[in-house]
């Protein structure tokens, strides 16, 4: 039997975060190797393992995979969350690449210095529901489904349910003008393998703190 997958990154959400969320949907138990220092990620490096001296690093099934989206990829197409066809697929990879880039701003937030990041939050709340949000729910309006492509359970849904929690962080009332997409957050959050990775002690990483982004600034140099 093969080993479980092998996560190698810092003990934050990052670009690791989707991951760990996608391999949780899929129902696959996952292991963390943490980076904690800048001697851990040299190590790495050193050791020929990150091809292009990157992590994320997946350790699985015989792979050293770097690259979040073609790790994303991967985990999607084995776990068959990947569509049926191409065009479910392109669709897929569509409204992934729109969430990415909402959750990019999110992400690099608490990294920004202090007297851009009110302007910066005002930014990720407008687009949100201007941009983003009105698309998805379009979506499930248009085609009357509980997921996004198809009728199942997609990387897409799993991907926008991570994305609407991380601006609700951001602004608790983000949805009150998008009813489908508040019905969709129920019902993908109740979906048992979801809802065992957002219970308190599961591996998903809490929102960046100040402290958080200290150690990362000391381990990559920035």
């Amino acid at each position: 039997m093969a080993g479980k997958p092998k996560l190698h990154y810092t003990k934050g959400r990052g670009k690791m975060e989707s991951i760990r969320w996608l391999l949780a949907a899929a129902g696959v138990e996952f292991e963390e190797e943490f980076i904690e220092t800048k001697e851990d990620l040299e190590k790495l490096c050193n050791d020929g393992v990150l091809l292009f001296q990157q992590v994320p690093m997946v350790e699985m099934d015989g792979m050293r995979m770097v690259q979040t989206r073609a790790i994303l990829s991967y985990i999607a197409a084995k776990y068959n969350l990947y569509g049926k066809d191409l065009k479910e697929r392109a669709w897929i990879d569509m409204y992934v690449e729109g969430t990415t880039d909402l959750m990019g701003m999110i992400m690099y937030l608490p990294f920004q210095p202090a007297d851009t990041k009110e302007k910066n939050l005002a930014l990720i709340i407008e687009r949100a529901t201007t941009r983003y949000f009105p698309v998805y729910e379009k979506a499930l309006k248009d085609h009357g489904q509980d997921y996004l492509v198809g009728n199942k359970l997609s990387w897409a849904d799993v991907h926008l349910l991570e994305a609407i929690l991380m601006v609700e962080e951001c602004k608790a009332d983000v949805l009150s003008a998008f009813p489908l997409l508040q019905a969709f957050k129920g019902r993908i959050s109740n979906i048992p393998t979801i809802k065992k990775f957002l219970q308190p002690g599961s591996q998903r990483k809490p929102p960046t703190d100040e402290k958080f982004v200290a150690v990362v600034r000391k381990i990559f140099n920035i």
